[in-house]
């Protein structure tokens, strides 16, 4: 199984369909919440959400999602990355809700070589994340230092730092 991929194997234009989607729980938003201290009764008070917004029910939080689809991604992506070097642009376009199902996109936007080592280049990617019902939930655009496949081969290969069993 391939997990990234080389400079040299990057097009422009190329889509990639992440695979599998994630349906997200409650357990899901509340855990990412009460680890990176998000305590908005948005996210983790059902009667507030009920009782004070729009939507009468908890949001997923949005930073959750955008983990998600970063994570999603890694696979056919950043897998074989140097460095995430910039996230452009991030937009969160409509709400998700505990039960909605999250799959993930990205296409290539372009491609350069780097200008100061001849072993990797920069490759600028768009990700899309949307709901079951095909509804767009979240959009963003990064950078990723990925290496030439002559870098991967002087480090180990497919599977670098992979041991040999002794027996």
């Amino acid at each position: 199984m391939q997990f990234g991929r080389y400079f040299e194997e990057f097009e422009v234009g190329a889509v990639y369909k992440h695979w599998p989607g994630k349906t997200v729980t409650e357990y899901d938003d509340h855990l990412f919440c009460l680890i990176t201290m998000n305590h908005h009764p948005l996210h983790l008070d059902a009667n507030y959400a009920e009782e004070t917004t729009d939507f009468k029910r908890n949001v997923v939080v949005g930073n959750y999602i955008y983990s998600l689809l970063l994570g999603m991604s890694v696979a056919d992506v950043s897998g074989k990355a140097i460095a995430n070097l910039e996230v452009e642009s991030l937009r969160h376009i409509a709400p998700t809700f505990h039960g909605d199902t999250i799959y993930g996109q990205t296409v290539v936007l372009d491609k350069t070589e780097s200008k100061s080592k001849d072993d990797r280049g920069i490759v600028y990617v768009e990700t899309k994340g949307y709901k079951q019902d095909g509804t767009v939930v979240c959009l963003f655009r990064r950078k990723v230092m990925v290496p030439k496949r002559s870098y991967g081969e002087a480090r180990g290969g497919e599977q670098p730092g992979r041991p040999t069993p002794l027996a």
